[in-house]
């Protein structure tokens, strides 16, 4: 797969646009007014050497569409929460190591992560659930509690996963990690005019047997698109591996059947997406 650092770097845009570029399982680099925002960034096979047993094979379906080493460009990194696919702890400490800038961001949970692995702590900035916290110029996130089958305090204030509410310039973004619907996420994230959930979905087997969290069923992402005023549906976390994946057809046939007009966009690695007013 083609280094896509050179198309990140070279795209051009207006002031009123962002760029999405979609790294695979849920990681996006956003690139708006020459700001570059990392979520969730898994560029390794960190996983799939730690954590295949004779149950369950992790084997990555495609290579990550960027190095971590190139990323010395990155203006911020936010994780949604520990979990390895999400801070993954060869992609986060290769672009500290080449990347003096980059502020890395997230809840309590991630944070302790970030100075596990001895990221300096004046690089660390520790965000609180629904409270807007702005980065640069035209760019405010806040972080949105996400519920991972179910919703998890953190004994200190926050939640262990979360999402992101982004304003970047006059677009919302909202990117929900790894989340399942909840009384009360629905008011957090009105009118977006671009929203990312995992739809990779949830059952018995899955969570008891291969102790596989789940995320989004097809159909609750449809009706919550559809329920916020949503403009753009982006499926995420269903692509990456044979074991916790989803065939894109079933999320499409789930859609036309929920809400037709809901516009939808499938993406493919390394592929950008300019979202524009």
């Amino acid at each position: 797969m083609e280094n896509i650092r050179n198309s990140i770097l070279e795209t051009q845009l207006l002031p009123s646009q962002t760029a999405c570029f979609y790294l695979g399982q849920v990681g996006f680099l956003l690139k708006h007014l020459e700001k570059y925002i990392l979520i969730d960034p898994y560029l390794t096979d960190y996983v799939d050497q730690h954590f295949t047993t004779d149950a369950v094979k992790w084997v990555r379906r495609y290579p990550a569409p960027v190095d971590p080493g190139d990323l010395d460009f990155a203006d911020l990194v936010l994780c949604t929460h520990p979990h390895t696919d999400h801070a993954d702890p060869w992609t986060l400490t290769k672009i500290a190591e080449v990347n003096d800038k980059a502020v890395f961001a997230g809840p309590d949970s991630v944070c302790d992560v970030y100075e596990e692995l001895g990221i300096d702590s004046s690089r660390i900035c520790r965000l609180k659930a629904d409270q807007p916290h702005p980065f640069f110029n035209d760019v405010t996130v806040t972080p949105v509690p996400a519920a991972h089958e179910e919703l998890h305090p953190d004994g200190r204030g926050g939640y262990e996963e979360v999402g992101y509410l982004l304003e970047l310039g006059t677009q919302r973004i909202f990117h929900s990690g790894d989340c399942c619907p909840y009384e009360g996420l629905e008011q957090r994230i009105m009118n977006c005019d671009m929203m990312m959930l995992a739809v990779n979905g949830r059952d018995y087997y899955r969570r008891y047997e291969q102790d596989i969290i789940g995320c989004f069923e097809p159909k609750e992402a449809a009706i919550i698109a559809k329920r916020t005023g949503a403009g753009l549906l982006v499926p995420m976390h269903i692509d990456l591996y044979d074991v916790n994946a989803l065939n894109p057809a079933v999320f499409v046939d789930t859609l036309m059947e929920v809400n037709r007009a809901q516009k939808f966009h499938i993406f493919m690695p390394g592929e950008c997406y300019v979202l524009c007013d």
